[in-house]
């Protein structure tokens, strides 16, 4: 992963991507409080690069 652990950037442009559950949205802006959110922070930032790619592709078209 190329990216640095302490980048937010992400979680900021994935808040505006789609809605998210308010568990979701607390976690992207407040961080990781222990090993569950940061396993949930994992799935969410597969999500949104998974998502990015989608739009990367979509925008080339």
């Amino acid at each position: 992963m190329g990216n640095k652990w302490d980048d937010k950037s992400w979680q900021k442009d994935f808040l505006n991507m789609k809605s998210h559950s308010p568990s979701d949205a607390k976690l992207l802006m407040g961080g990781v409080k222990g090993l569950k959110d940061a396993w949930r922070l994992g799935v969410l930032n597969v999500e949104y690069e998974r998502l990015k790619k989608i739009q990367e592709e979509k925008q080339q078209q």
